[in-house]
């Protein structure tokens, strides 16, 4: 198991306009062991503070899942609520570190978002996906609840929806549909055509006045600046539920 939750990789490229691209990757379905959330971000703060940096591409490698959340490996493996709450605020951390960056951050969902995923999807400040990338928030299926993830998806998509993603934990939502509620600003039928949105609109950000994107950048965020405390209040429930006898035998019905 140690090298499951040990896998994985962040890396990172600038080019010449400026446009830094962060990607993430791990084996099991881009899932997200605490190292991993850790090392992702330490570095979305250390390349939004860089000055060659002018916008900030964030993606996974593959084709198919964009995240797949939590690492069901290392959920199974706490042993308290200590160490839950340390295992659920990694994704405070990366949430916290795109809402504090300086720099845009552009999302780049080519598949799948599930539970955890979904907050990342939901951090950054503009999001292209494919009709692939469908999104789920899958927590109450086995006992927890989208409590960390829930403000970035709740400010993306307002309350009502974010309510049909939690509770309609078992089932999918559309890439349509997240776009329609404002988790995708647009849509594109492959990954090639994603790939070309993307990097034309990282051109144009990469072009503008970039103490102007960092004033609008605070502008969009106005209002979150109390999430450092609040996100980790919220891993602590998820860090008290996953101990449940409800989520470990739904996490080892999962496993097998």
């Amino acid at each position: 198991m140690n090298d499951i939750l040990t896998a994985g990789k962040v890396e990172t490229t600038t080019d010449d306009r400026g446009v830094a691209t962060i990607s993430f990757f791990h084996p099991s379905h881009n899932s997200l062991p605490g190292a991993l959330l850790t090392e992702l971000a330490e570095t979305i703060t250390r390349v939004g503070q860089e000055a060659a940096t002018k916008v900030i591409i964030l993606r996974s490698e593959g084709d198919k899942t964009f995240c797949a959340g939590a690492s069901f490996d290392e959920l199974m493996a706490i042993e308290d609520e200590a160490q839950g709450q340390t295992f659920f605020s990694g994704f405070a951390k990366v949430i916290n570190a795109c809402r504090t960056c300086p720099k845009i951050i552009i999302g780049r969902v080519q598949g799948k978002a599930i539970g955890g995923g979904v907050g990342v999807a939901a951090a950054t400040d503009y999001c292209f996906a494919t009709q692939q990338a469908w999104v789920k928030l899958s927590e109450l299926v086995v006992g927890i609840g989208p409590f960390v993830v829930g403000p970035a998806v709740e400010r993306k998509i307002g309350k009502a929806a974010f309510a049909q993603l939690a509770l309609d934990a078992a089932e999918f939502r559309t890439a349509t549909w997240a776009c329609n509620h404002g988790l995708y600003a647009e849509v594109h039928d492959t990954i090639r055509h994603l790939d070309e949105a993307v990097t034309a609109f990282a051109g144009k950000l990469a072009a503008y006045n970039p103490e102007a994107l960092t004033e609008l950048k605070r502008v969009l965020w106005q209002g979150t600046e109390h999430w450092d405390q609040l996100l980790v209040e919220r891993a602590g429930i998820s860090g008290r539920l996953v101990l449940s006898d409800f989520t470990r035998q739904a996490l080892q019905r999962f496993k097998s």
